[in-house]
């Protein structure tokens, strides 16, 4: 998926479809994407049958303070982690009725990338109620808005494959 509008808004409709035939609650648990995969699945007509809520925490306090992720984890890991990508999406499971949650943190840019974190570093985790976790790093292309929509489609489409 190319991570554009077209494509987003179909996994959104996948999602959606998908959730409620399982009878499945979804929440979201979001950094550099600052809501926009929330946005997406809201933008479904009947979201609300599906998707419980979603986190939009951008600084490490508000990740520690509504998703309970640790001091250490950020210390130790940084915010742009696997380790922090799959606290905040246990986070979320944690304070919703969610079955699924689904977290997003990476380096967006322009700025704030390092030669081992560089920008496009965007890190997601998938975590289950009563299963597990899985998280993935991926190094995406192109400016801000096309980082973010590729984060976007990767967290719908994480969603999508552990349905």
């Amino acid at each position: 998926m190319s991570g554009d509008g077209a494509d987003i808004d179909a996994l959104a409709a996948r999602l959606g479809v998908l959730a409620q035939q399982r009878g499945r609650w979804i929440a979201t648990a979001e950094s550099c994407t600052g809501g926009l995969v929330a946005a997406a699945i809201t933008a479904i007509a009947g979201s609300s049958a599906w998707f419980d809520r979603g986190f939009v925490t951008y600084s490490n306090a508000a990740k520690t303070a509504l998703l309970g992720v640790g001091d250490g984890i950020l210390t130790r890991h940084g915010a742009v982690s696997e380790a922090t990508a799959c606290a905040m999406a246990e986070g979320a499971l944690r304070g919703s009725v969610a079955d699924l949650a689904v977290a997003v943190t990476g380096i967006a840019g322009p700025g704030g990338g390092t030669a081992t974190k560089p920008v496009g570093t965007v890190c997601l985790a998938w975590a289950t109620r009563g299963g597990g976790v899985e998280a993935a790093t991926l190094h995406l292309p192109g400016d801000r808005a096309a980082v973010r929509r590729a984060s976007v489609a990767a967290a719908l489409t994480g969603l999508l494959l552990r349905l």
